[in-house]
């Protein structure tokens, strides 16, 4: 991808935001445009001439109008007003809170919005210059000076943030360095020179009406979707979505009235943990090579709600079979029940055409849930929820009044990136340089641990390497001894899925997606030194 983007001027440092003025703060406009110094003619001894240019730009009535960045000052309400504000101009530029090279306000700007005489701000001005604090020359105003004496530098917080690996294989995330961002700017300019104003104002809490026509289409299209834009209500994200349906007092499946959600046996513990964080109950259910087995779902009366994937299992792959997937549908119907349908790794199929969403079976009891982290980056925060009709309002109400959470502009760009086909252009790249991914993992194990079984691999972002009983900690032992990323199988199980129910099984999930093309090899390469060896 070719960068067209042109490096802005240099500008100076600036210093940091200020506050209206009250009896003892006050805030000094710097011109937006390069000014001649107002200070520069003179020294500390000698009287302010008058200034060579304007201040800032004039207005209707001829009154100079000061623009650009803001100047914080703490004056005290008492004393000599030039001694005061030399001494809050010399903290700042000492503390490092006006960093040499900083442009200050002219000094009549800085006067008026002081409050004090402009010969008071002139003399203080030139005072600092002489003391070297200051410089200032004709035509370039005057700037914080470089001194010789550093700032003493801040003690630096400590983060608790781990360092970054040497060799990242972590599930569920896209590669960063592929969003297209010249595709995603052209889309950009074109979605807001064609916005409406009130685009601009709050947000409609159901998501901007053109996002959800062209998602309708484009679902309908491409996933097997039913339904139409006032049943589509934009979130953040998945665990948005989950939050909305499930947590809050205005929640549309509250825990106390809605009973135990059915999950599968595999999946994400920071969606366990959101969900017990809201009341929720879980139950787990087993899965097989076919995934989840629904048919226990009527073992349990209880149950009125169950979350699956069915395009793809998460984490352990492959689909939800047909005849499970009419079964689930038939059981809502008669339970009076939703089901909801994580769409994960939907669009990313590599060895058969895709896989319809379950929605498409009967939209009044499958809520569908999708979102843009995986296809394009979960930087966007932008999901969506296919409603049935009796909860788009409850949903809503949950929501608010405005939108709270997605940005009205990045909706306006989503829509116009998939109306112009750059989003289908954009999977279809992803899906082929995904699928070379995945090829590559899987010959490098054939090459060098052929023992190793590999499963998922039809579709999504990772594969799951299957170990022999016993060695799945020692193996991340040693990956984390090589600085290398990834996830064991067993932080995925449901604490309650029972053994004799589906025996737990040790391996490795391998995100081949996150590294970019350059560290790619390195990282196949660490993985296969840390594999054990045949038994």
């Amino acid at each position: 991808m070719t960068d067209t983007s042109v490096d802005p001027p240099r500008t100076p440092r600036r210093s940091p935001a200020g506050t209206r003025p009250t009896a003892s703060t006050a805030t000094a406009a710097t011109a937006a445009t390069a000014r001649p110094a107002e200070g520069a003619a003179h020294s500390a001894h000698s009287a302010p001439s008058a200034p060579s240019a304007l201040v800032g730009e004039r207005s209707a009535t001829g009154a100079a109008d000061p623009a650009g960045a803001d100047l914080h000052l703490d004056l005290p309400a008492t004393g000599s007003r030039r001694s005061a504000l030399m001494d809050a101009l010399r903290e700042a530029i000492r503390s490092g809170r006006l960093a040499p090279g900083t442009r200050l306000p002219p000094y009549r700007a800085l006067a008026a919005d002081l409050g004090i005489a402009r010969n008071t701000a002139a003399d203080a001005y030139a005072e600092l210059v002489a003391e070297g604090w200051l410089t200032a020359r004709q035509g370039s105003g005057t700037t914080v000076a470089e001194r010789a004496e550093p700032v003493p530098p801040t003690r630096a917080r400590r983060s608790s943030r781990p360092p970054r690996p040497a060799h990242d294989l972590r599930q569920g995330q896209p590669d960063a360095a592929a969003f297209p961002r010249t595709a995603w700017l052209a889309a950009g300019r074109r979605a807001l020179t064609a916005a409406p104003n009130e685009a601009f104002g709050p947000g409609d809490p159901q998501g901007r009406r053109e996002l959800r026509e062209v998602l309708a289409d484009y679902l309908a299209r491409a996933r097997g979707v039913r339904t139409d834009p006032d049943r589509i209500v934009v979130c953040s994200g998945f665990a948005h979505a989950l939050r909305l349906l499930f947590d809050g007092p205005r929640a549309v499946l509250p825990a106390r009235t809605a009973g135990p959600l059915a999950v599968e046996g595999y999946g994400l513990a920071f969606h366990r943990g959101l969900l017990a964080a809201a009341g929720a109950t879980t139950r787990p259910l087993p899965l097989d090579e076919h995934g989840a087995r629904v048919g226990g779902l009527a073992e349990h009366p209880e149950i009125r709600t169950a979350l699956l994937t069915p395009a793809h299992q998460f984490p352990t792959g492959g689909p939800l079979h047909p005849g499970r997937r009419a079964a689930v549908v038939d059981w809502a119907r008669g339970r009076g029940g939703l089901v909801l349908e994580d769409d994960y790794d939907g669009e990313f199929r590599y060895d058969r055409q895709p896989v319809g969403a379950l929605q498409g079976l009967d939209p009044e009891r499958v809520v569908y849930l999708g979102t843009a982290s995986k296809s394009l980056s979960p930087a966007l925060r932008l999901g969506w929820m296919v409603l049935p009709d009796h909860l788009v309002d409850r949903v809503l109400a949950a929501k608010g009044e405005r939108e709270a959470w997605a940005s009205a502009l990045d909706q306006l760009t989503l829509a116009e990136f998939i109306d112009s086909g750059g989003y289908d252009r954009h999977v279809r790249r992803m899906r082929r340089r995904y699928r070379d991914r995945r090829d590559r993992l899987v010959g490098a194990l054939a090459e060098h641990a052929p023992h190793i079984e590999v499963t998922g691999i039809a579709a999504g972002l990772h594969a799951v390497l299957r170990l022999a009983p016993g060695t799945e900690r020692s193996v991340l032992k040693a990956a984390a001894y090589r600085g290398l990323v990834l996830d064991g199988l067993a932080d995925y199980r449901h604490p309650l899925l029972a053994a004799e129910a589906m025996p737990a099984t040790d391996g490795l999930v391998v995100g081949y997606a996150t590294p970019p093309d350059h560290a790619y090899p390195a990282a196949l390469e660490a993985l296969c030194a840390i594999l054990p060896p045949p038994l």
